[in-house]
Formats: structure tokens, sequence, C-alpha cells
């Protein structure tokens, strides 16, 4: 069984905090896989079912995002999952909004949820899927920035990127941790008009000088004088010597 968790605060107040979007995706997961209506248990809203074959539980805690790990731990202990098959979706001020990142054990970084599922896990060796949400610029409005909720504008990025993580899962299960990624940010980068254009080939001769096209024979070139206004060349000295010579003798 893998054990996949979203994070955040439970109720309608916190629902589109930038905080909670580890439980927007985990709501995502459900609808995509009809899994099991909402059971109340292990101190969180827990879903079952199967997605691409194997068996998974779906937790949001309820304990608010600071003990989570009394919930994780909890489910663990009882399934006998070890870390490596536990999957965290977490809100991420470090990346920027929208982006996608899987980190597979290593700190917290200072996310009060995360250090929860330390404590309670004893280990750090559960996997991180870090969701942008942006930072503030400024240390003292982390708070209210990720208790903010999502603006409409956010939403354009947030919505596609829920439904591609639902649709990209398999991947991500299946321990390819790059064609997630891929498949997240390219449904983002669409919806947003974000992403690069695609780069143009240029053409094998692009970087040749164009050759000059050959002149036709019996065409003259575009600089010359039209041939109705050229004059005649003068006949030179000698050729009017000789000219006038002939003519004597001719007796004209």
């Amino acid at each position: 069984m893998r054990l996949l968790v979203g994070l955040g605060n439970p109720g309608p107040k916190y629902r589109d905090n930038r905080h909670n979007i580890g439980f927007k995706a985990a709501d995502e997961i459900v609808r995509r896989y009809n899994l099991s209506a909402p059971r109340a248990r292990f101190q969180s809203d827990s879903f079952e079912g199967t997605i691409d074959g194997e068996k998974v539980l779906v937790l949001k805690p309820t304990t608010f995002m600071n003990e989570s790990g009394r919930a994780v731990g909890e489910a663990a202990r009882f399934f006998k999952i070890p870390p490596e098959d536990i999957i965290v979706f977490q809100d991420e001020i470090d990346l920027a909004a929208g982006k996608i990142r899987v980190k597979r054990g290593g700190g917290h970084a200072g996310h009060n949820g995360l250090r929860s599922l330390h404590a309670h896990l004893g280990s750090p060796d559960y996997v991180r899927v870090r969701l942008g949400v942006g930072h503030p610029g400024e240390k003292d409005k982390v708070h209210n920035h990720v208790l903010g909720d999502f603006s409409k504008q956010d939403m354009k990025w947030v919505e596609p990127e829920l439904d591609a993580i639902a649709e990209a899962l398999p991947a991500l299960l299946a321990g390819r941790d790059s064609d997630f990624m891929s498949q997240v940010t390219m449904a983002v980068q669409q919806a947003t008009g974000t992403g690069r254009k695609p780069h143009k080939k240029p053409s094998p001769d692009s970087d040749r000088e164009a050759a000059p096209k050959p002149l036709r024979q019996d065409t003259a070139p575009a600089n010359s004088p039209d041939p109705a206004e050229t004059p005649e060349e003068p006949h030179t000295s000698l050729g009017a010597a000789l000219s006038r010579a002939f003519s004597k003798i001719r007796g004209d």
C-alpha cells in the first residue's frame, strides 16, 4: 500500500489558503480516481482505492498543519508502511508559483508540517511533492502570505496544476519523478502561456550570403544606361585620317 498525504489546515476558513494546496491536490486525486467516501480515522479524513493497480490510502490530516505527523505516523504504523512509500504534497514558498519539484528525503527546510512528519515517522526518507506558491519577498510577510487565499489570477495555474498532478500520478508511483514533473510543468505552461516557444530550426542556407542571380545574355545590367540614350563613341584620330584619305582617292 502507498500512503498519499495532502498537507493543510481543516475547515472552510482555510480551504483556499496557499498553505492548503496539499489538501487541494489530495482532493483532485480522490476525485480523479473515484476513491472511497471519506472516513474519519487516523486523525484524518481518509480515502482508499486503487491507482494503476496499486492500493492507496489518501490522508488529509485534521490535526492542523503543525501536528500533521501525528496522523501520518499513526496510519503508517497501522499499515506498516515504510517512509519510502509515503508521498506528501506540500506548499513551498521557496519555489515560484506554479513550479513543482519532487524530493526524496532530506531536511524539512523550516516547514512545520514536514518538521512534524520527521518527528513522528522517525525518518526523513519519505517523498515530498513541493508545490510552489511563491515568496512574498520579506520574512515577516510569510505567515500572511501562506494563510492568504489564492487569487482569481492564481487559479489560472492552480487548477491545471492540480489536474495534471492527478493525471500524472501513476508516473510518480512508478518512481518516474522526471516524467511526472515534466507533465505537470507542461500543463501549467500551456494553461498560462508561459512555456518556451518552439525553436525554429534555421534553413541550411540561412547563414550564407545570397548569391547574385546570373544575368541573362540578352539583358543589360540594371544600372546600365538605356541603349537609346547611349552616344556613339567618337572616331579615333587615326581612323579619321584614313577616312579622309580614301575620300580623296575616290574623288569625293
